[in-house]
């Protein structure tokens, strides 16, 4: 298997134990992910939240299943953010969406289990063609998982984010009508569950951009004045780790494509 590449900035994102215990709440806002007990699953979210996403991982399935949310999770962003090529993306998506239906098997009462199946998911099918992966089934698959995450963690705000893009991915694919009769897609629900998400967690800067993307999709025109708005929140805010380092050099790239040229 090929070393991942490693995660470079200026800034620096290593905590250590108490200061990893102050800061969780925060960083975890979004998941809800608990404070780990145990001592080698603690140390894999250090790295994970340090940029050492190769290393997370292999520390995450040292630990076993209780260390496979860190593994996922580190896989997933390793393949969003920093892995080339495209083929590759997929391999470390589907791996881990694997990974996460098998530990759900293990943990029945873990949210995140579900979450980061879905989530990896459906960033699959968004590489792919999203028509093909509705008519398939994996859409209404993603949005059950992430329903049943709901149910389990209430207060997940990374599922709501989800569940939203769901609905704006599906109407902007397939539209409004077939949309809401085939999937139960529909606009109000879908921007409802970025509010909401944005009420748990508004320091998320990918909620942000996740956000920005659904009222394109779900409003058109009437929507990009707000996008816009979301674009430059994102864009100025202050990352709580490195993955959020990541989510913020996009953040800052999609606002640079907004902003107007003064010379034009």
């Amino acid at each position: 298997m090929p070393h991942w590449i490693p995660f470079r900035s200026t800034a620096d994102f290593t905590r250590d134990a108490a200061d990893l215990r102050t800061a969780w709440p925060q960083l975890h806002a979004g998941d809800a992910e608990p404070w780990p007990h145990d001592a080698d699953v603690l140390h894999a979210w250090a790295l994970f939240h340090a940029g050492q996403f190769e290393q997370a991982r292999h520390a995450g399935l040292t630990a076993g299943p209780a260390g496979w949310t860190a593994a996922n999770k580190a896989t997933i962003v390793y393949a969003l953010y920093l892995e080339p090529d495209a083929r590759r993306q997929l391999e470390l998506l589907r791996q881990a969406a694997e990974r996460a239906e098998r530990q759900a098997l293990e943990e029945p009462r873990n949210p995140n289990a579900r979450f980061w199946q879905a989530y990896a998911l459906g960033r699959c099918a968004q590489r792919g063609s999203v028509t093909k992966a509705l008519a398939e089934g994996l859409g209404s698959k993603v949005r059950d998982l992430l329903a049943e995450v709901l149910v389990l963690e209430p207060g997940h705000a990374d599922a709501r984010l989800a569940l939203g893009t769901f609905h704006a991915e599906v109407i902007d694919k397939v539209g409004a009508l077939v949309g809401g009769l085939a999937f139960g897609a529909r606009t109000d629900t879908g921007l409802k569950l970025f509010q909401e998400a944005h009420a748990i967690d508004p320091h998320s800067i990918i909620g942000r951009l996740e956000h920005a993307r659904a009222l394109v999709m779900l409003e058109g025109d009437a929507g990009r004045q707000a996008a816009m708005r979301l674009y430059e929140s994102a864009a100025r805010a202050q990352p709580r780790d490195a993955a959020e380092h990541l989510a913020l050099s996009l953040a800052q790239a999609q606002w640079l494509q907004c902003v107007p040229d003064p010379s034009a």
